[in-house]
């Protein structure tokens, strides 16, 4: 059993067990999430929601937070000595999906 959620204005697969990586949540690893924007449920038959299946559900937990690897913006316009570099690390949050219930 499966399911498409919205979370934090990103789509995600989840099924029960999997860890998913999102964006910061201001949260204390060990909190529980509810998220009630459900697009689609998939088990014994398919539901589809019209944008979100009413009175469905998915809990998860958070399980820990951390940071990306650091990437490179560099800006740069040719013959006018125009350079700009800037790094950046996106955090996240890691979450644990418990159960889906439809």
């Amino acid at each position: 059993m499966y399911a498409l959620v919205e979370f934090m204005g990103k789509q995600y697969k989840t099924e029960k067990g999997t860890l998913l990586k999102v964006d910061k949540i201001d949260a204390e690893p060990g909190t529980a999430i509810n998220i009630d924007k459900v697009l689609l449920v998939s088990g014994d038959s398919v539901k589809v929601g019209s944008p979100y299946i009413q009175g469905a559900k998915v809990s998860a937990i958070v399980d820990s937070h951390g940071k990306d690897s650091k990437i490179i913006v560099f800006k740069y316009k040719p013959k006018k000595d125009y350079r700009r570099k800037q790094g950046h690390r996106q955090q996240y949050s890691i979450i644990k999906i418990g159960d889906i219930s439809a």
